[in-house]
């Protein structure tokens, strides 16, 4: 994962901040996991790339579905809503 260093000598990323190039997926919220769940990905990109997306759902089917970060880390819809809103969520052409 990005949050760590990747060479030696690099620094890890400073605490509270996020990892917006990590690779992520969006799933289906209720896929059931398990030993395919990499197959069953709906769509794969950057985790800003999936957030972006995902907000341009409609407000009401966001919650059908969990974005997974690498690092098996699932956010629900409400999690991306408030990423989304932060004032360091990279803009579009940053990627």
């Amino acid at each position: 994962m990005s949050d760590h260093p990747t060479a030696f000598g690099d620094a890890p990323r400073e605490p509270g901040t996020i990892a917006w190039d990590d690779r992520a997926a969006l799933h289906h919220k209720d896929d059931g996991d398990g030993v395919f769940d990499g197959a069953k990905a709906l769509r794969r990109g950057s985790f800003s790339e999936l957030i972006r997306h995902l907000m341009l759902l409609p407000e009401e089917s966001r919650g059908d579905y969990v974005i997974e970060k690498a690092g098996d880390r699932e956010y629900s819809a409400a999690e991306v809503q408030a990423l989304a809103d932060r004032p360091d969520f990279p803009e579009e052409s940053d990627n």
